[in-house]
């Protein structure tokens, strides 16, 4: 909880919010990152995290799984405040939660859906290994506005499979 400060300071702009899923809230209030905290700190596995620079929260990277014939697979996603764009964090952060996710949860696949305009986003994608797979054609809706959204993945080429 002693990050709630801090991700409310790099959470509450408009360039952020503007680039993320409608359940990133803008405005950002200490009870939006209150709530997120609590959250990823009473998963069983935590599927959230906190993208810590010199101990500072200064945004957050997380994957949902999925379910059924799809439970080998989850979406990726993440988020940094605007000072720190551009300095390779997210992309570290993203081969390091890839990594540990192919390895320890066994996943076969790691998708993330970027807007297609967001070419930081994709920057940081391709920089973490993942390749496009599509272009979805005003596949979202964002601030009022269709947006095109592009279909990035990695494939763990170690994966252990499972039994039938």
């Amino acid at each position: 909880m002693d990050d709630a400060e801090s991700l409310v300071h790099h959470a509450n702009n408009v360039n952020v919010a503007r680039q993320l899923r409608d359940r990133f809230p803008h405005p950002y209030t200490r009870a939006n990152a209150s709530a997120f905290l609590k959250a990823a700190t009473s998963a069983p596995e935590p599927s959230n995290l906190a993208i810590d620079v010199d101990g500072e929260a200064i945004g957050a990277i997380g994957y949902v799984p999925g379910v059924d014939v799809e439970r080998y697979s989850a979406e990726i996603g993440y988020w940094l405040g605007e000072a720190y764009w551009r300095r390779g964090i997210a992309s570290e952060a993203l081969r390091l939660v890839t990594d540990h996710v192919f390895d320890v949860m066994n996943m076969l696949r790691l998708f993330a859906v970027p807007f297609a305009d967001n070419l930081g986003s994709i920057r940081v994608l391709e920089k973490a290994g993942y390749h496009r797979e599509a272009v979805l054609r005003s596949s979202s809706v964002k601030f009022g506005r269709p947006r095109d959204q592009l279909l990035y993945a990695r494939i763990n080429e170690h994966w252990r499979g499972v039994s039938p």
